[in-house]
This record gives structure tokens, sequence and C-alpha cells, in this order.
């Protein structure tokens, strides 16, 4: 277990470095192929910290609205509240806040910049449909994105991917109305049209290689949490067992999306479980997640 987490944060940690790399090396590429050179690097770093800022102070309250959560007391929702503090006094964490969504979906996920401005939201389906030790591990994955700064990494990923993604359409449509022309008018010569040449690949490949690389980091991230809940409730069958209830639910989650998915225990979004596999998912399939946690129990898969 604790090979695997290691492995899981070293990996996590190397594609964040691409993301990086990569957002960089285009606004590079961009600068110099239209004639400003360094600017282009400096304009990128500029729009991602612009980003990052204001989803860092916002971003949680700007989740748990578009999810339709509320926050509960210890007094509503006791057992909830009381396997929140277990797993918060676990992990050696504060206590997150606790909100419920009203929709009948097994599901949850957390938010949050860091453990001390932390939530953690959980449908009512999981609260009737999961007994307490299948609970626990789902409260104990959720523990472990806020105490591994899951959702901060998420965040600024996702800010990364977005600003690659916004040169990218940037240069296609300057390149589209002429842009290209004016910049090779301004004089570089060869130089010049090799950076445009290379730019115009950029601009159509990257954001899908940043795209695939930001959700290669939330599968990672999800195996991680399951190992570190695992870790908090020395019960890896009690998590093994929640998520063949979740997947199992026919029920759909009506306040998730596409722009949200990425954050819940399982994919929220059922019409695209059955591409999990796919480079393109926020998800490991979940039949390996079981897999893995039965292996930790010592149970047959």
């Amino acid at each position: 277990m604790y090979e695997q987490i290691a492995r899981n944060k070293r990996l996590s940690y190397l594609l964040m470095l691409l993301v990086v790399v990569l957002l960089l090396a285009m606004g590079l590429a961009f600068g110099y192929a239209t004639g400003y050179g360094l600017l282009g690097l400096a304009v990128a770093a500029v729009v991602a910290g612009l980003l990052a800022f204001s989803a860092y102070y916002s971003g949680d309250k700007m989740v748990l609205t578009a999810s339709h959560a509320h926050r509960v007391t210890h007094e509503e929702e006791p057992q909830l509240w009381n396997v929140v503090e277990e797993m918060a006094i676990a992990a050696g964490a504060p206590m997150p806040a606790v909100y419920v969504i009203e929709d009948s979906a097994p599901n949850a996920f957390a938010t949050g910049r860091n453990p001390e401005h932390a939530a953690i939201a959980v449908t009512r389906g999981l609260l009737e449909k999961l007994n307490r030790e299948e609970l626990q591990g789902v409260i104990g994955h959720e523990m472990s994105h806020v105490r591994n700064y899951d959702i901060l990494y998420a965040t600024l990923v996702g800010i990364m991917v977005g600003t690659i993604v916004l040169l990218a359409d940037f240069y296609l449509r300057w390149s589209f109305w002429g842009g290209g022309r004016r910049g090779r008018s301004r004089g570089g010569g060869y130089v010049q049209l090799v950076f445009l040449a290379l730019a115009l690949v950029a601009a159509i490949l990257a954001p899908l290689a940043a795209r695939a690389v930001q959700f290669a980091i939330s599968r990672r991230r999800e195996y991680l949490a399951d190992a570190s809940s695992v870790e908090l409730t020395r019960n890896p069958m009690g998590l093994a067992s929640a998520l063949e209830k979740i997947a199992a639910d026919p029920d759909v989650l009506e306040a998730a999306n596409r722009a949200t998915a990425h954050l819940y225990i399982a994919n929220p979004v059922k019409r695209f479980q059955k591409s999990a596999r796919s480079m393109f998912s926020s998800h490991p399939p979940i039949e390996m997640r079981i897999q893995a946690l039965k292996a930790m129990a010592g149970a047959p898969a």
C-alpha cells in the first residue's frame, strides 16, 4: 500500500511538470511565431496566474453551488458528521465543512484550496444506500483528497490546461485572419517560418495532449486516494464494497456535468462509464480500483 502511494505521488508530480513545460513551450513558440518573442511566454504565465488566483479563492464555492449542495450540522446528519470527524482525526487534518446533495444517486466529492478551507459533499443516496463501514471508506477517500492537496493540484492543472486551450484558440484565429502574414512582414525569415509551422502544429495537438495529461493526473490521484483511504480506515473492503454499490446503482446524478464530473469518487455521468479506459477519462476503471483494494485485503478479485 505504501509503495503504491509513493509511486502515484511521483507519477502525479511528473505529469504536472509536463503540463507546466507544455504551457511554457506553447507560450514561447507562439511568441516567436507572432514576432513578439518572450512576450508570448510572459502572456501565458500572466493569464495562467490570474485564472489560478480567482479559482484558488472562489473555485470551491462555485463547485458547491453548481452541485446544489447545502451545508449540514451535526444535529441534522449525526452519522455523516461523526464519520467525517473520525476521518479528519485519522488524517491529522482540520474538520472540513460537511455538505449534502439531495439526489438519490450515491456519490461524493471533496473541494477546497487546502485542509483549512475544505469541504466534503455527499449525496442523499450515498447516505441511504451505504452502511457505516462503506461510508467510512468513501469519506476516507475524500479526506485523502483533502490531505493530499488533490483539489488544489486539480485546480492548478485545470487552469494551465485551460490556458493552453485559450492560447491555441487565439493563435488559430490570429492565423486565420492573416496574422501569420503580418508576422512575416516584420522580418525573421526562415527561422520565423519554422516557428510559425511549429506553433500551428502545437495549436492543434497541444490542447489534446494537455487534456490527456490532465486526465492521467486525475486517474493517478484517484488510485492514490483509494490507497490513502485504506491507510486511514485500515479496512480496504469497506471502500471496495462502496465502489461496487456506486457502480451498480442505476440512478443518474442530475447535478453533475462534465465540468464537475472529475471531482466525484466515481464518474457520475453514467453514459461515459463504458469508455472509462479511454485516455480522456478522468477516472480509472472502477473494477480495477476494486481489484486493487481487494488485493490489499488479501481477498480474491
